[in-house]
């Protein structure tokens, strides 16, 4: 706990002093406003009025050459946001963000970190495997999630940041990491001729101190320097005793321009800590109508409380640990990583980029199991789902730390998890580009990427606990019918030390070469891309057996607990894809233009799904995907449409049981999906502008006659069809509307925004036997620029409470109501405002 004290506190500490000499040459008032502050060497410029809406703006992500096309030429979906946007957007996480791109509608109900990402016709249900973060424009991790990771999570925003694009499909399936679903490319801010750079003070009401600060500065001629980020502590919407969010980060670059070329180095380093949001009690009446559980705030409330937060897990790999729930779902990372481009002249340019990135991504979390009971019906009912079945009478019940709980007393069996994840990664992308003829050019590259895993997993350690808000542990013993004392829970409230205790190493690199070429025709842009890409992967996990924990047959709890028995089973994978992709623009004029592509690309398994779940012997998913467009500007339009069809084929399955461990084999299946997605603004003066996001989609699951097998909330064993049923977790219809108005004033501006958004119909998973309803939220923000140096920004999220949920108990398939109306689910976060003073220079 020390070292992640200081770790914590020294991040604070070395910003203030790498920023002190850059802030004291920066008391001379700017010549110009400190919106004029550096961008990212290879990020493409702003424009003022909003990158999201202006096709002059330059993209870079999804492009051949470095040099990328205008919006206006771009034959596919990509949505950007310069720093002013990122912040009027208000997200809650980096995930959180996505949802400015239509069709992108993340799942932050979580906490910080953790976050589903649903993509408009991706059938994800969980995780984040059809979504990749690229910083620079290198992804972060060679593949898009594992179990208990997505790539969001290790990456914070933060004042470092200058810009993003979010990609959706399209020649995604051939670029960087070939992700065929979407992606999100940020950008980092790099110094300048005239140092610049700023520093602020967050206060939420939820307990929020955060600290943001950046300077950018010229250190010689050609060569400019950065350092900036944050640090952070936070009680949470959801207080659970002790710090919900606590940690920060600290990044630098170093850039250089030199006749022909440039390159920007950058390095960071990510020490935060989250707090992980299980699911709640609510009731549920009707097909999709939910209120409040009796005691529990469905807006604050959470299970997690000091006499939970330490524990000992015998369990865990090796002979033991002592764990932290505060330690949440969190990231130790350090990044480092590079960009280079060079013209060789006689149209040759070549372009690489690296990154490489270490560390921790642990989680300590609660985890569902069965629905809230009676302690009567936990000790002696004899139909309860995870009940202990004593004999009437036999059992005492107490807090852990003293005192009778009574029999009548609501409570709550879940688990509590500790999984320590190490990975490690380096990719390299290296592209030749070389002008043919005028208007073409022919890009070649190749893309490597090695990375590794080394987890060790302590899943199930169900801990009985009272339902309610900050629970607290229960422990329970038993005379039997022999006279014996039998203990059904250890002195810490756990019943039950089953579940999946592993130790697994893996490694895997996937390697790709590509060739695209654009052609230019008076106003036609033309692109014809491939890829072929090999991944081989190999995933080593022991093997477990049965041992009685402590060797006393009257301790009951652990009497059968796997443990790995020294011994470990190899999987491995290794196969190779073709991808490709064909686009084509046409300009009508500089305002307005027309597209369309086709594009197939395929999934790998990850090191979880599909390597080490089904060893290796897993059906690759695949995509082909259709779209056309059209986007037109003027003086007070901004229109970017598109429609699209999607077509999933090698979909997988898992049957597991009642706490989440896989049984039995992999089913395979696949969807069809039809939408459209759109992005606006309505700007009738300079003043007032009107911005709306939306989409809407017809997705459903197809190739399985036969119906899923699987546990259903009593314990027993059931099966649903889903042919023909709704995309799990996607809502038909989803859309952003936000309008803003800004006053000019003698000292400066004033700009305040409302955002009203619309999430429809949706459903817990494939059987769609769980409805999740829809709902509406509320947010408002108001930015005032004070001359040059100072900014001032409120901004709220949930302003009217509202109780949407975004997904119901994962480890339950089917309907998860039991028969008196309560539901276990993820709401959303109850009002949140926080306050920002910031200096800028």
């Amino acid at each position: 706990m020390c070292r992640l004290n200081t770790n914590r506190y020294a991040l604070s500490v070395a910003i203030a002093i790498a920023l002190s000499p850059w802030c004291a040459q920066a008391q001379t008032p700017p010549t110009e406003p400190p919106a004029a502050a550096a961008q990212g060497a290879t990020a493409p410029a702003a424009d003022e009025r909003g990158a999201r809406t202006t096709l002059d703006t330059v993209v870079v992500t999804g492009t051949a050459t470095s040099g990328g096309v205008k919006k206006l030429e771009a034959s596919f979906n990509i949505v950007t946001a310069n720093e002013e946007e990122i912040r009027q957007a208000n997200p809650k996480s980096t995930a959180d963000l996505l949802k400015i791109s239509p069709g992108m509608w993340p799942e932050s109900t979580g906490g910080q970190t953790g976050a589903n990402i649903e993509i408009a016709g991706f059938p994800g249900g969980g995780d984040a495997p059809y979504f990749s973060t690229l910083l620079m424009g290198s992804p972060l991790y060679g593949m898009p999630t594992l179990s208990f990771f997505e790539t969001t999570s290790m990456f914070r925003l933060d004042d470092t940041v200058a810009s993003v694009e979010i990609l959706q499909g399209g020649p995604s399936v051939v670029f960087a990491d070939g992700q065929m679903g979407a992606t999100a490319n940020f950008f980092l801010k790099t110094g300048s001729e005239t140092p610049s750079g700023s520093v602020g003070m967050t206060y939420g009401d939820e307990g929020l101190w955060r600290l943001d600060a950046f300077s950018g500065f010229k250190i010689a001629e050609g060569w400019y320097g950065s350092v900036g980020g944050f640090w952070r502590e936070s009680d949470g919407v959801r207080d659970p005793q002790f710090k919900a969010d606590k940690g920060g980060q600290i990044t630098a670059t170093l850039s250089h321009e030199f006749d022909g070329g440039n390159f920007v180095l950058y390095a960071r380093y990510l020490n935060d800590k989250n707090q992980f949001i299980t699911p709640i009690p609510l009731i549920q009446e009707g097909r999709d109508e939910f209120h409040p559980y009796p005691g529990f705030d469905p807006l604050t409330g959470t299970y997690n409380s000091k006499h939970l937060q330490h524990v000992f897990l015998p369990t865990y790999p090796g002979g033991g640990k002592q764990v932290d729930l505060a330690d949440g779902r969190g990231a130790d990372m350090f990044f480092f990583g590079g960009n280079f481009d060079l013209d060789l002249g006689n149209g040759w340019t070549i372009s690489d980029k690296f990154l490489y990135d270490e560390g921790d991504m642990d989680t300590n979390a609660l985890f569902s199991s069965f629905n809230p009971v009676t302690l009567a019906e936990m000790l002696y009912g004899v139909d309860t789902p995870g009940g202990f079945e004593l004999p009437a009478g036999s059992a005492t019940a107490t807090y852990v730390g003293g005192g009778t709980v009574p029999l009548d007393r609501s409570v709550i069996a879940q688990g509590w998890w500790h999984i320590h994840k190490y990975l490690k990664s380096f990719n390299n992308d290296l592209r030749l580009s070389k002008e043919l003829f005028e208007g073409n050019t022919l890009t070649m590259g190749f893309y490597i990427n090695s990375y590794r895993m080394n987890d060790k997993w302590s899943l199930g350690n169900t801990m009985l606990m009272t339902n309610e808000p900050n629970a607290r542990p229960i422990t329970v013993s038993y005379v039997g019918e022999d006279g014996v004392v039998r203990y059904r829970t250890d002195p810490q409230g756990f019943s039950d030390f089953g579940g999946f205790h592993i130790h697994q190493y893996g490694r895997a690199t996937n390697m790709a070469i590509y060739l695209s070429d654009t052609w230019r025709i008076g106003k036609w842009l033309l692109d014809l891309s491939g890829r072929l890409e090999n991944q081989d992967a190999t995933n080593n996990v022991c093997n477990l057996r049965n041992v009685d924990l402590d060797g006393d047959p009257n301790t009951l709890y652990d009497n059968a607990t796997p443990v790995c028995d020294g011994t470990y089973t190899r999987n491995h994978y290794k196969k190779s894809h073709p991808s490709w992709t064909a686009g084509a623009n046409y300009a009508f004029t500089d305002r307005m233009s027309a597209y369309g592509r086709v594009n197939t690309g395929g999934h790998f398994p990850d090191f979880d799904n599909g390597i080490r779940s089904a060893g290796g012997a897993v059906p690759l998913q695949r995509i082909r995907n259709y779209e056309i467009g059209f986007k037109y500007q003027s003086d007070w339009l901004y229109a970017d449409i598109s429609a699209y069809r999607r077509k999933f084929t090698g979909l997988q399955y898992q049957p597991t049981d009642g706490e989440g461990t896989p049984v039995g084999s992999p089913r395979f299946y696949g969807s069809d999906s039809k939408g459209v997605n759109f992005i606006g603004a309505l700007t009738p003066t300079d003043a007032l502008r009107i911005q709306l996001v939306a989409n809407y989609l017809d997705g459903e699951y197809t190739d399985y006659d036969a119906c899923l097998p699987y546990v259903d909330i009593n314990g027993g064993e059931n099966c649903a069809p889903i042919e023909g049923q709704q995309l799990q977790r996607q809502p038909k219809l989803r859309y952003m509307i936000t309008p803003s108005y800004r006053f000019d004033l003698p000292w400066g501006d004033i700009t305040p925004y409302v955002t009203y958004t619309h999430v429809g119909d949706h459903t817990q998973d494939q059987s769609g036997l769980q409805q999740l309803g829809s709902y509406h939220t509320v947010d408002f923000g108001v930015t005032a620029n004070i001359g040059y140096n100072w900014q001032i920004n409120l901004r709220g999220t949930n302003m009217t409470d509202e109780l949407g949920l975004t997904e119901s108990n994962s480890r339950i398939f089917g309907a998860a109501t039991t028969s008196n109306n309560v539901l276990l689910a993820r709401p959303l976060e109850g009002r949140e405002v926080n306050l920002q003073v910031k200096y800028l220079w």
